[in-house]
């Protein structure tokens, strides 16, 4: 009887393959989390292939006994490594095993940089109802993609998507997404815009954490246009702010028309006010009214147009030190807006502000617009400049023959558009105008009065609007005077200390003959000195 007989050079390639395949297995149902046919068909063979490799062990020398094989020292040595093998692949296929069903994150930065704030966690762990964060773009920031992964691993009620604009045109129409990059918060049958993602601007905490705070306190803003004076309409017609409403809407504001000589007062509820180009002055009680509201913390959105009958508005503008320029501001430079003409001041430049983050090197653009100026320094009054012309405008004081003249006209950069803040005069402040079915007991009051001026209302009208960066800059502008985030969660941004090493450029020097000559030099030089003294 001839007995089958492994080459033994050949046998430890079947235990290294057994335990190979053993570890394939286990690894593989540690994935999946329960014994699919693929898995336990790795193991079994895994198995079998150790079997044979100990069977080999005694069947190569066939004149020696089992016990004589297991008392072989080699045997006792090769066991013990294929147990200990054996145990290393368990423990690994278990701890893979516990890391897929119970997920824990250490976060060792040092100042935390990717671990969420317990007020963040606190808010996500309590959602009582799905929140889904939308982001319409066709890239996906790793950045962005890696905070948002933070908040889902907080709770099983939040959740985010991305979504290409171009391939799925039907759900960035119903969210009414004009520009890729927008951020969508939603929770049931709320909406609320985010922000416009850039590679300047992603994500924060602060403000995902905020917008989840507002969908879910059922709380929204609102927005009141004075009517009265020939401002702009706001219906459906050319001219009208009606593209204007709508985005506010979509946004989660709530509009009306306000006709203060008819109320004869302010809402509470109003977060701010927008006066769109009145055409004849404001009476004087509406007037006070509006200087009243300001004193408690009240918003003021102006804006103005060549007609715009300015006396109306001086006593709330000189409250502020500012003052509009009567000329009309020309464009001056080779590049104008198609259709508009030279009076269409084209805006490339931006202040450092909320308003216009993220701005820079875009464009919006003003016809018929007028300089802002800051005629006298308040004391407590903050004001920052948003909008700049070119240096090749100016503000033309003869619109029937249009070139410049030093005597007449004031050469630019020009300030179309200012932002101004103070702190409130009443000692009792006004609740925060955050409109709620719940009252605003909670609301946290405005510590400060805001206000936003601008040379020109053309540029969010019908057509306009939509524009460039034209629709930003307004929205913005309401979302920076609504003070709604003010009222929210105060989260400290994280940011990564600087710990580059500086350098003189002889230690620069040195350090390069340290590492590339010297050390290696030195390692040679050891390395001869010791095969000198062996040889």
């Amino acid at each position: 009887m001839k007995t089958f007989k492994l080459n033994k050079k050949y046998t430890k390639y079947i235990l290294l393959v057994g335990l190979f395949l053993l570890f394939m297995g286990l690894s593989a149902m540690a994935v999946i989390g329960n014994w699919e046919p693929i898995s336990l068909g790795l193991i079994i063979t895994g198995i079998v292939a150790i079997g044979i490799w100990l069977v080999s062990q005694g069947n190569n020398d066939l004149t020696s006994p089992a016990q004589a094989f297991w008392g072989r020292r080699s045997t006792q040595t090769g066991t013990n490594a294929a147990f200990a093998m054996f145990a290393f692949v368990v423990i690994l296929g278990l701890i893979n095993f516990l890391g897929n069903r119970y997920n824990y994150r250490l976060d060792l930065t040092e100042n935390n940089l990717y671990t969420l704030s317990p007020e963040t966690q606190q808010l996500v762990r309590n959602l009582n109802q799905p929140v889904k964060v939308w982001i319409f773009d066709q890239t996906q920031s790793p950045q962005d993609k890696e905070l948002l992964e933070n908040y889902r691993r907080q709770g099983a009620n939040f959740s985010f998507e991305y979504v290409d604009p171009n391939i799925n045109p039907g759900l960035a129409k119903k969210f009414g997404v004009k520009d890729p990059g927008e951020v969508y918060v939603e929770s049931g049958e709320k909406r609320k815009y985010l922000q416009k993602v850039r590679e300047a601007e992603p994500l924060s905490e602060q403000t995902v954490t905020n917008a989840i705070q507002q969908i879910k306190s059922d709380r929204t803003a609102k927005v009141y246009f004075l009517q009265g004076h020939g401002e702009r309409s706001l219906e459906t017609i050319d001219g009208s702010l009606s593209e204007a409403v709508q985005s506010l809407k979509d946004k989660n504001f709530q509009v009306e028309s306000l006709k203060l000589a008819e109320t004869k007062e302010i809402p509470k509820d109003a977060a701010l006010i927008v006066i769109a180009a009145p055409q004849q002055a404001l009476l004087e009680g509406e007037v006070t009214a509006l200087k009243e509201y300001q004193k408690r913390g009240g918003n003021l959105l102006i804006t103005v147009d060549q007609k715009t009958k300015i006396p109306g508005l001086e006593p709330i503008l000189q409250d502020w030190g500012i003052g509009i320029d009567d000329r009309i501001v020309v464009n001056g430079s080779e590049f104008q807006v198609r259709g508009l003409g030279p009076t269409a001041a084209l805006v490339s430049s931006y202040g450092n502000h909320p308003i216009t983050q993220g701005f820079q090197n875009r464009y919006s653009f003003y016809p018929s617009a007028r300089a802002i100026n800051i005629v006298k320094v308040i004391e407590n009054v903050k004001s920052t400049p948003l909008l700049f012309t070119s240096e090749q405008s100016w503000a033309e004081s003869n619109l029937d023959k249009i070139e410049f003249n030093a005597d007449s006209d004031q050469q630019g950069p020009l300030i179309l558009g200012i932002a101004l803040s103070r702190p409130i005069e009443s000692a009792t402040p006004q609740p925060s105008p955050i409109s709620s079915n719940q009252g605003n007991k909670s609301d946290k009051p405005n510590q400060e009065s805001r206000m936003v001026v601008l040379g020109n209302t053309d540029f969010a009208t019908n057509g306009l609007f939509s524009q460039q960066i034209n629709g930003d800059v307004f929205l913005n502008s309401i979302s920076w005077l609504s003070q709604q985030d003010d009222r929210l969660l105060s989260i400290s941004p994280k940011e990564q200390k600087n710990r580059r090493i500086n350098m003189t450029f002889f230690q620069a020097n040195l350090l390069a003959w340290l590492s590339i000559i010297i050390v290696p030099f030195l390692g040679l030089l050891t390395a001869g000195f010791v095969w000198w003294r062996r040889r």
